[in-house]
């Protein structure tokens, strides 16, 4: 039985999109019969407390068999450092700084493996693209019932706002507030973490406008996703969730490193997307916010490619590929 240690990062800066799909790669680990902890850092230990308060924590590395690593301020040296020789997987997005792993996963739909060139050790596996994506199986199990709902072209009677758990700078409160004179009789289905700064201003809309419901550390995101008619969502791993319920979307850039698959899929004509730094940033909402609704064509074809873009089902893959590289142990040393 392999003992597993996750490294994560999360934060006010961060969010905790890194311990969730941590997570998720962890439950289908537990689910070959694996034991996984995290190191318990407090922002960690929060995110755990409200999502999966039974995952077991672990103060240091001691009794660990293997490493993964989902933290974009550890490299190389890091890595090697905690390792210690031992297997690891790194998940990143950014392909932008050296890393000391058996295995990497990133799950960006434009990623090329020439993209860690240089980068990544000669052995090390790459698991590229949303087939990838750790997505929790609750949305997998709902896909055959979304991809029906979507195919009978509903009008937009739920929105989905989701934001990220930490509600960076407030953008949930600045959201709400430019979808409220926009959306007609829909219903808002507002998602945030207990410790969101726009908390007490949406509870106090929520008191006054009864087409918003507020989701505090929702329980329910596979419930709510399938639902819903249309997204407002972040740039991030809930990509892939609303993906593989085929949702369609108007995401929302909050950070750098969410650019480059936001772009990607905007391409591709699977979600529109908005820079929330952009100057033109509430003109450019309002516009695709008016659009979207009164759209059903457009609708229906932002649904049919986000729904080929992922089926759910790649924590089990990561996870079947990293436990075969514990089983196979260290590569050889260079001769």
């Amino acid at each position: 039985m392999s003992r597993i240690l996750f490294v994560c990062a999360a934060g006010a800066k961060v969010g905790g999109g890194h311990v969730m799909r941590s997570l998720t790669l962890a439950r289908a680990l537990e689910r070959t019969g694996a034991t996984c902890a995290f190191l318990a850092s407090p922002e960690v230990g929060a995110v755990l407390d409200a999502f999966a308060p039974d995952m077991a924590r672990a103060a240091d590395d001691a009794g660990f068999d293997a490493l993964v690593f989902d933290h974009y301020g550890l490299s190389a040296d890091d890595h090697r450092a905690l390792a210690k020789g031992r297997p690891a997987l790194a998940l990143d997005d950014l392909a932008d700084r050296p890393l000391a792993a058996d295995l990497v996963l990133d799950s960006g739909p434009a990623r090329k493996a020439e993209d860690y060139a240089g980068l990544v050790p000669s052995h090390a596996r790459l698991l590229l693209g949303p087939a990838y994506a750790p997505v929790r199986p609750a949305f997998a199990a709902l896909r055959a019932e979304a991809l029906a709902r979507r195919a009978e072209r509903p009008p937009v009677r739920r929105i989905l706002v989701s934001l990220g758990l930490t509600d960076v700078g407030g953008v949930t409160q600045r959201v709400v507030e430019l979808l409220r004179p926009l959306v007609g009789e829909a219903a808002l289905d507002v998602v945030v973490g207990g410790g969101a700064s726009s908390l007490p201003a949406l509870r106090a809309l929520a008191a006054q406008d009864p087409r918003l419901a507020l989701h505090v550390d929702a329980q329910d995101m596979p419930r709510l996703t399938l639902e819903a008619d249309l997204a407002i969502g972040a740039g991030g791993s809930t990509t892939w969730e609303r993906c593989v319920l085929a949702l369609p979307t108007l995401t929302l850039i909050l950070a750098d490193n969410q650019a480059p698959a936001a772009r990607a899929l905007e391409a591709a004509g699977v979600a529109p997307c908005l820079d929330v730094a952009a100057p033109d940033f509430e003109a450019a909402f309002a516009r695709e916010v008016s659009d979207l609704p009164r759209n059903a064509d457009r609708r229906a074809a932002l649904s049919a490619a986000s729904a080929q873009v992922c089926d759910g089902l790649g924590a089990p893959r990561a996870a079947e590929a990293f436990l075969e590289i514990i089983r196979r142990g260290p590569p050889a040393a260079p001769r």
